[in-house]
């Protein structure tokens, strides 16, 4: 009987035992693969068993956006960069608050947050970040010639906008509670680039912003101005969730790899390397480059534009505002070119040789006039300068902008009327409900303006700068 009962423990013990060694397995195989856990959140194995990486990004012009129905953007380069050193396709969701990040990739319906994040305290109980891959600070915007703000006691009595629940408004907060008195006034939803924009057009005093996001958006809007820093400096960072320990490890590997290789700083250069350089109207430059350069390219220009029924002047006032007349023009956003083709859109153009200046100008051209047909329910000049804006930011943009005409009963074939929608589009009350999203809508109006003043030019002078130069 007493054998019996120990042979009963000894085989209960075998068992025990052998449920210890499973467990312990199972254990080994989630620390090496946690895909066997049934977890819902993205693995770097996942990535590359399914071929593709989805992240999630915001649209704007540091993150993500399209410029000529092509998508730009420092955080989307990088994402794709990323994805090429994965070797795989990448797809990008757009959300534009933390709040809602956060979930979508808890729930593994993206691997990563590439969207401008600043690492936190606060954020990192919820996600792991990357290493930092930039240094920012935040600082007050205030209008040129306005408030003078040098340290954050200048902010006394004064009223700051930002968007609610961003890493501003918590610096704000403990600058209050640090004794300083100013009012803080929320918006829901108004991204950094539009209170920098209400900031410069006199709508509001002060805004806040980090130092990269305000020197992007200065080009666009000059009169909103970099005051003092109300933070240290602070990073960027890349989230994940945090069992996605292998994936964050390939992420702070690639920073490094691209930051070695000079591929980050070239990114970088892409859209910061000329930040200050507003693009003004130099007349003087102007006659200098003309006279020196147009003779070369005018039979060219001439022939192109008579045959697809455009004023040469017009298609080389345009080819000034687009390349200066520099036939090796590159543009931060691979613009190539007299014309400033992208590769895409030369390769639908069958031009063999962006660089060379024939092929180069009746591409352009032709590109030009594919889109004045596809506006063909406009007319005149209307048709014309709907056209022009179409070849700066892309047709898409500007059928939202014809859209959001209709929306607010104009006129969808009038310049006056996409003059006035265009730069709404950099508004995220208007871009969240648009087709293609967000628009450096200014731009497309600041360039056409120079063309004509360089067209107008041209008609006047255009013995001097044309034919009496062989052209």
């Amino acid at each position: 009987m007493i054998s019996s009962a120990i042979n009963k423990l000894f085989h209960e013990g075998r068992a025990f035992a052998l449920i210890i060694l499973v467990l312990w397995v199972l254990g080994v195989l989630y620390a090496i693969n946690p895909i066997v856990s049934g977890y819902k959140f993205i693995t770097l194995h996942k990535i590359l068993k399914a071929g593709e990486m989805t992240i999630i990004t915001r649209n704007s012009p540091h993150c993500y956006y399209l410029y000529r129905d092509e998508p730009m953007g420092f955080e989307y380069d990088l994402a794709q960069e990323f994805a090429d050193y994965l070797g795989v396709a990448l797809k990008v969701k757009i959300i534009e608050n933390w709040s809602r990040m956060v979930p979508e990739l808890m729930n593994g319906n993206a691997a990563l947050i590439a969207g401008g994040i600043t690492i936190t305290p606060q954020r990192q109980k919820r996600v792991a970040f990357s290493d930092g891959y930039m240094d920012i600070q935040q600082h007050i915007i205030s209008r040129r010639n306005g408030s003078k703000i040098k340290t954050v006691n200048d902010l006394a009595g004064k009223t700051i906008h930002v968007q609610t629940a961003t890493a501003y408004q918590e610096r704000l907060l403990e600058l209050r509670r640090q004794g300083i008195e100013f009012n803080i006034e929320l918006h829901a939803d108004s991204p950094t680039e539009e209170l920098m924009q209400q900031v410069a057009e006199g709508e509001i005093e002060l805004t806040v912003a980090y130092s990269n996001i305000a020197r992007l958006n200065q080009r666009h809007y000059p009169q909103a101005v970099m005051a003092g820093a109300i933070t240290e400096l602070q990073h960027l960072g890349w989230a994940v969730h945090p069992e996605a320990r292998q994936l964050r490890k390939k992420i702070n590997s690639f920073f490094k790899s691209i930051k070695e290789s000079g591929r980050f700083d070239e990114i970088y250069n892409k859209y910061y390397g000329d930040i200050g350089n507003f693009d003004y109207v130099d007349l003087r430059e102007f006659h200098r480059r003309v006279k020196s350069r147009l003779s070369r390219y005018s039979p060219f220009i001439k022939a192109a534009a008579k045959k697809h029924g455009f004023d040469w002047r017009l298609i080389a006032a345009q080819a000034y505002q687009e390349s200066h007349l520099n036939p090796l023009a590159k543009s931060p956003a691979g613009a190539k070119g007299l014309m400033q083709l992208l590769s895409s859109t030369a390769h639908d153009l069958k031009v063999a040789d962006i660089y060379n200046p024939v092929e180069n100008i009746n591409g352009g051209v032709q590109h030009l006039k594919k889109l004045y047909d596809l506006f063909d329910s406009a007319t005149g000049e209307d048709r014309l300068m709907i056209a022009l804006a179409a070849y700066n930011v892309g047709q898409g943009h500007i059928q939202d902008a014809r859209n959001l005409a209709i929306e607010k009963n104009l006129d969808p074939d009038s310049w006056e009327s996409l003059s006035k929608t265009l730069p709404l589009l950099t508004r995220r009350k208007y871009y969240k409900n648009s087709k293609y999203g967000y628009c450096l809508g200014t731009e497309p109006i600041i360039y056409i303006k120079q063309i004509m003043i360089y067209y107008d030019i041209l008609k006047r002078q255009g013995i001097e700068y044309g034919e009496a130069q062989g052209a």
